[in-house]
């Protein structure tokens, strides 16, 4: 019996110690990915995704991250469809262990607006309604998020800038979302927290 009882608080405490581990890789990559070095927060993401691989939240990060690098390359098919494949191999991981988590359904909506700028004519059409579909999704099941609330709005403007319509009345909506951002708090310091640079962006935009 001593040496069961041993045992199994030899377990915990490795558990423990892994757990501990992970955290502090988690919060040394967001802060590279702060500091706007991506890469570095890539390769400690994926560490973590090989010791812990029931966290949502590394896959969540690393396709958010390579997600943001395709939309970046905007313009380069080759280029953006190699990365936006590499963010929906981590994505699959988070849509598996978070099916019903409104982060993780905004980034895999993000992922299917890459497609759509690699060939507008090729994905638009399919791509938009399961967009669309998934970002209301999101929206039921926390709409007071404000990445959901900015990520919807963001998907609209754009979409009306496609057909060459008036983006101006979405401005309303932004600002309701910049007071979402307000009073939200994230559920640890490691869970999503972004998005207000965006904002900032997409609302001085409606002031030129």
């Amino acid at each position: 019996m001593t040496r069961l009882i041993t045992i199994i608080a030899l377990l915990i405490v490795k558990l423990l110690s892994a757990q501990s581990m992970s955290e502090s890789k988690m919060e040394k990559a967001l802060s590279f990915w702060q500091q706007s070095k991506n890469e570095e927060a890539k390769v400690l993401f994926e560490e973590v995704t090989e010791s812990d691989a029931g966290n949502w939240l590394p896959y969540y990060y690393l396709s958010l991250l390579y997600t943001a690098d395709a939309f970046e390359q905007r313009g380069n098919q080759e280029t953006m469809k190699r990365l936006l494949e590499t963010a929906q191999g981590f994505q699959d991981k988070a849509n598996n262990l978070q099916p019903e988590n409104a982060e993780v359904l905004i980034i895999q909506a993000r992922i299917l607006t890459g497609w759509i700028l690699v060939d507008p004519m090729l994905y638009g059409r399919q791509n938009s309604a399961d967009a669309m579909y998934i970002l209301n999704k999101a929206a039921e099941l926390e709409p007071e998020n404000p990445r959901v609330a900015l990520e919807k709005v963001l998907f609209d403007i754009g979409k009306a800038k496609y057909f060459g319509q008036d983006v101006q009345g979405f401005c309303g909506e932004l600002q309701r979302t910049k007071e979402l951002f307000a009073t939200f708090k994230p559920e640890t310091a490691l869970h999503p927290d972004w998005g207000r640079e965006k904002l900032a962006e997409a609302l001085a935009k409606c002031n030129e």
